[in-house]
């Protein structure tokens, strides 16, 4: 499912925080915007996923466009910094959140919960407190529940964030490799040029709203 950002624009108050940005993410791959904080990149986020309108642009995502649709209608998923699992549920039950909310059929969650927990390497903390989670296991499981309804793209709000160095670069890798597994349509932000250069298939730069050209990293 390829996304298509179109000339959008974005002002709070009289600053502005996007100015005709354009980018394309080819079906399966993975592009990451990188820039320093404020320079609108969770924005730009909130934005695909309609939590916030555009001044200018349209958003298409395979073909249809999603500029004015409601957020529950877009299958964007969305990964934040903070997780924001639910903590009155346990592992699995976060991970079926979505597919529940659907009216999704029992055997169908059951299947897909599985699938995914094996993918996190998280199997066997299904039955567990998100409370009782590290952080890197607390990562897995957002990243679990935000796949789990099949998101047409997916959308990853730095999250990797306040990890040590090692478990973040191992995560990193992970993301990669499930991002790939799942041949999912996925944007990334981050601040960390490393970081992106381990996930992502291409990467933009954005400063202060205005981005360059996209620089290819991976074939």
């Amino acid at each position: 499912m390829s996304l298509v950002i179109d000339n959008i624009s974005f002002s709070y108050g009289d600053r502005d925080i996007l100015r005709n940005f354009t980018l394309q993410i080819p079906p399966g791959k993975t592009t990451a915007v990188v820039g320093p904080s404020g320079s609108g990149k969770s924005t730009l986020l909130r934005i695909i996923a309609g939590l916030l309108t555009p001044a200018t642009g349209t958003i298409v995502l395979n073909g249809y466009d999603i500029s004015r649709a409601p957020t529950h209608l877009r299958s964007v998923g969305m990964v934040f910094q903070d997780n924001q699992l639910f903590p009155h549920l346990n592992v699995y039950d976060n991970v079926a959140f979505g597919l529940r909310m659907a009216k999704v059929d029992k055997r169908i969650i059951a299947e897909r919960c599985q699938e995914l927990l094996n993918l996190v390497g998280l199997t066997e903390a299904a039955k567990q407190s998100v409370a009782t989670l590290s952080g890197g296991e607390a990562k897995r499981v957002a990243l679990a529940r935000a796949l789990a309804p099949s998101p047409q793209v997916l959308l990853l709000d730095e999250p990797l964030t306040g990890l040590d160095n090692e478990l973040h670069d191992r995560l990193a890798q992970d993301l990669q490799r499930i991002l790939h597994a799942t041949s999912t349509t996925a944007l990334l932000v981050t601040h960390l040029i490393p970081e992106a250069e381990v996930i992502s298939d291409a990467i933009h730069h954005l400063i202060d709203g205005d981005q360059s050209p996209q620089v290819g990293i991976r074939h």
